[in-house]
């Protein structure tokens, strides 16, 4: 696999450019290196905890479509207009009550998840509503016990407002989406993962182009885990690999047939037990794996944590390596090296790889109250974190279940993400903020016409 050599020079201007900015509170001021300039930012302040914090309708996934970002959030989503990156604008915001909020766009097509059975109470709960409609809105929805879960489907033509036209149940609703194009059979597929023991593997959605409102499920694709999170790369590589319990799952895809994708392997990853996300390389080369202990509430990120719980792993997902290696070899870890309070709940959370001209490996990810940071993986055995944004820890709101006995706000970075040359930072409590990484490890990376973090259309 691949690897470098940092010379001196190198290493010494690196040094300098992880100076931490000496600063003390907001996105201009969070603690970041030098190489982490802030833009602009959307502020919402937001809470599930906090009693004076009137809104609870916190930040969640992001998805981009030209000019616009489609951020979830706890009961809805938000269209932004990011055509000025030092400037965004909120152009509307759609009710829908599901909590989780994960988002997959296609062109004038969003679908959203819906993971909670529709009025179920609490902070973790749902509501009974979806863009102004008692939901399932769907004439025919799937005979399930229970009440809804599952996802919608938006008409965003109008991106000013969004129209809800189909919501499709499944057996145990969607906590993430993953798209995946089909345009032979001029189709939208979801790959939907309920993260639930119950269901393990994933659902299998049609979304008609031309008729949105027939959404439908088509079937569900076995995985022998409950799948958190599913990631796809099309292309040359055409796999697909969801995240879960103790490890990760991996598929191959046929072009021809994209709604039966064909099991490969089921692999355990020591240490793990709540496996969280999955991706790839643009090469397809490397499969890279996290994982949330403490279901993202705790505060796992501490000085004396074991390094598995704060860290992502390679591997590789070929049989067929140039090397010899058979698919799930492990080829590498990275461990975040700035240890949080015990008041900061934090594990690795959303990731995404930059998608470089070079044959370099440099990822963007979010985890919680530890921020956002940029991390060059080209030597698999000796990631470098290259620059970071770490925010000091939330006030802790009184009687605050998690990250017990201290406590902590649920806070921090959801996801982020690069997309044409900016990074996409959505926080839990704050709303959007964005970043321009200007260490030259990304130049040259190429400008996308849209980006469903979780979907890579092509392998580079």
């Amino acid at each position: 696999m691949r690897s470098i050599r940092w010379s001196v020079p190198f290493v010494a201007t690196l040094a300098v450019a992880l100076m931490a900015v000496p600063v003390s509170a907001g996105h201009h001021e969070d603690p970041r290196t030098r190489n982490m300039r802030p833009m602009g930012h959307i502020v919402e302040p937001a809470s599930l905890l906090d009693s004076s914090v009137a809104n609870v309708n916190i930040h969640t996934d992001i998805a981009f479509w030209g000019k616009y970002a489609f951020q979830g959030t706890w009961f809805g989503f938000n269209i932004r207009d990011i055509s000025s990156p030092g400037n965004p604008k909120q152009v509307s915001f759609t009710e829908c009550s599901g909590n989780q909020g994960d988002i997959v766009v296609w062109d004038d097509i969003l679908v959203r998840s819906w993971n909670t059975p529709a009025g179920t109470a609490g902070v973790f709960g749902a509501g009974t509503t979806c863009d102004g409609q008692t939901i399932p809105n769907d004439p025919n929805p799937v005979p399930i016990a229970g009440n809804f879960e599952g996802v919608n489907v938006f008409d965003i033509s109008d991106p000013t407002d969004p129209a809800l036209v189909a919501s499709v149940e499944t057996e145990c609703g969607s906590h993430t989406a993953t798209g995946v194009p089909d345009l032979t059979n001029d189709r939208l597929l979801i790959y939907n993962s309920s993260s639930s023991a119950l269901c393990p593997g994933i659902d299998i959605i049609e979304v008609p182009l031309g008729n949105p409102a027939g959404a439908n499920l088509l079937g569900f694709e076995p995985a022998f885990r409950g799948c958190h999170d599913t990631s796809v790369i099309l292309g040359d590589a055409m796999m697909a690999a969801c995240a879960g319990g103790d490890g990760w799952t991996l598929w191959s895809l046929d072009p021809a047939d994209l709604d039966d994708p064909d099991f490969v392997a089921s692999v355990a990853v020591p240490t793990v037990t709540i496996g969280h996300s999955a991706g790839f390389t643009w090469d397809g080369e490397v499969l890279i794996f996290g994982h949330e202990p403490g279901g993202g509430v705790a505060a796992e990120c501490e000085a004396a944590d074991a390094a598995e719980k704060k860290s992502l792993f390679f591997f590789d997902p070929d049989d067929a390596s140039d090397d010899g290696t058979a698919v799930g070899t492990p080829l590498g870890m990275w461990t975040l090296p700035r240890p949080q309070s015990a008041t900061e709940n934090c594990t690795v959370h959303n990731f995404n790889v930059v998608p470089l001209r070079s044959d370099r490996y440099v990822l963007t990810q979010g985890s919680y109250q530890s921020g956002t940071s940029v991390v060059d993986f080209t030597d698999l055995a000796a990631p470098v974190e290259l620059g970071y944004s770490d925010p000091p820890p939330l006030p802790v709101p009184p009687g605050s279940p998690f990250c017990a006995p201290a406590g902590c706000e649920l806070g921090g970075v959801w996801s982020s993400y690069w997309y044409n040359n900016f990074i996409y930072e959505t926080n839990i409590t704050e709303g959007l903020n964005i970043f321009r990484f200007s260490g030259r490890q990304t130049a040259g990376a190429l400008q996308l016409d849209h980006l469903n973090p979780q979907t890579q259309e092509f392998t580079h």
